[in-house]
């Protein structure tokens, strides 16, 4: 698959602060960081995956980033939590608690 388009998250300490639309950077964050700074966008640039397939999640403004798990985490949340959350399905019975 051809891809044209990346999301790009800035991240200012440990914090993403911003998420553009870039031309593709076959996922490399330091070609990503400076096609940025090159168009004026100062700062650090990663990689996030719209589809959530790298970084655990695709990045949300004020998410924290965690270098050393290279993750995205979402404030309240703890490491390893589910990416994705269920609701009941159509007619599935809920009792309350």
């Amino acid at each position: 698959m051809t891809y044209h388009n990346a999301h790009a998250a800035r991240i200012e300490d440990g914090i993403v602060r911003e998420i553009i639309v870039i031309p593709y950077c076959e996922d490399d964050d330091a070609e990503i960081t400076t096609y940025c700074n090159n168009i004026g966008l100062t700062g650090t640039w990663i990689d996030t995956s719209y589809t959530g397939s790298r970084r655990g999640k695709y990045a949300a403004l004020g998410d924290h980033y965690d270098p050393e798990t290279d993750t995205f985490i979402t404030p309240g949340e703890p490491h390893g939590a589910p990416r994705h959350r269920r609701g009941p399905r159509v007619g599935e019975r809920t009792d309350p608690p």
